[in-house]
């Protein structure tokens, strides 16, 4: 309940404050681009309910039938110009605060994955995973938060490095938030979370979670 309760709380005040942000970037999403403001992609939730994730739109409207599918990789032709700023600085994953008011999310948990990408993960986590209420941010999305720049330095087939490699680290890593959580590792994440936004870099596995699973590659 007090999770529940901060999330309402911080996901308003994120309202209030972004808004005239958000209208700036929603004009400039309407006269540029293809003219989308929004884009809604189904997720994965709690209890393995399918809902709609809300962020602002970024790429080429049928992207998910282009090139990698639901993959983005580093210098991804689908991406618009100035969908390619909203995504360095993670502003268009603010409209999320929606799905966190709705109570899709939470503004820490498991990121939320499309349901062909949630296959991806280990049969014997998945369950785990569906246990929480996915998140805006959580101790996945900080790890990768340069997920193009990793997939471009493991090289081959995008595809299969997630398959293979990526996504089971993932689900690794959700799990040992299962194990770990509490509202100080929340407070925690948040935190990290503007430390990564604003210093870019993978620092939390170097400096800041020190006691992370290790990845394999």
């Amino acid at each position: 309940m007090m999770k529940r309760l901060i999330d309402i709380t911080l996901s308003l005040m994120a309202v209030i404050l972004f808004l005239p942000f958000g209208l700036i970037i929603a004009l400039i999403l309407r006269f540029t681009g293809e003219g989308e403001i929004f884009y809604l992609q189904p997720r994965v939730g709690k209890d393995g309910r399918i809902f709609n994730l809300i962020k602002f739109a970024t790429m080429l409207k049928d992207s998910p039938n282009i090139g990698t599918g639901d993959i983005t990789v580093k210098h991804d032709p689908r991406v618009l110009p100035f969908g390619g700023f909203l995504r360095k600085t993670k502003l268009n994953e603010v409209p999320q605060v929606l799905n966190i008011l709705k109570g899709d999310m939470s503004i820490v948990g498991p990121r939320p994955q499309t349901p062909k990408y949630f296959a991806y993960f280990p049969e014997s986590l998945q369950p785990t995973i569906k246990s929480m209420r996915p998140g805006l941010t959580g101790v996945g999305s900080i790890v990768f938060r340069d997920e193009e720049s990793i997939i471009a330095k493991l090289g081959g087939d995008p595809i299969e490095a997630h398959k293979n490699k990526i996504a089971p680290y993932k689900a690794e890593l959700e799990g040992w938030y299962k194990q770990n959580r509490s509202l100080i590792l929340d407070l925690k994440l948040i935190w990290f979370t503007a430390l990564v936004v604003l210093r870019p870099g993978d620092i939390s596995k170097k400096n800041l979670l020190k006691d992370l699973p290790p990845a394999s590659f």
